[in-house]
């Protein structure tokens, strides 16, 4: 099983950084979490968020946000729309339900036909 994020919205920052004070490289990206298995593919409701800044290179975490930083992040979170939580069978999965539905098939006409011998 395979997790990964998907990043479905990143958008750039005109507020100053915490860290060097610039106000053209704070970045806000919003991932969502998608799960791969050997049977399935699934887009999940789970959101991840992540500030950095690209002047400085470095991570800001929200410890460090200023009242101004809040204020964005909460508008850019009543303004993101995830996508919509799907599950996706993949080829595996039919195989092995179809063979398992023709053993189950063929085991109940193998005991029908015995008991009526």
């Amino acid at each position: 099983m395979k997790d990964q994020w998907i990043t479905i919205k990143a958008v750039s920052l005109i507020n100053n950084c915490p860290e060097c004070y610039s106000t053209d490289g704070l970045e806000l990206t919003l991932k969502q979490e998608f799960i791969d298995t050997k049977f399935s593919k699934s887009i999940t409701q789970n959101i991840s968020t992540q500030m950095h800044c690209t002047t400085c290179n470095t991570e800001i975490y929200p410890e460090r946000w200023t009242e101004d930083i809040e204020r964005i992040y909460d508008y850019q979170m009543k303004a993101f729309e995830p996508k919509q939580s799907s599950k996706k069978m993949k080829p595996l999965f039919w195989v092995l339900l179809g063979s398992a539905a023709i053993t189950i098939a063929i085991l109940v006409a193998f005991i029908t036909t015995y008991k009526l011998a």
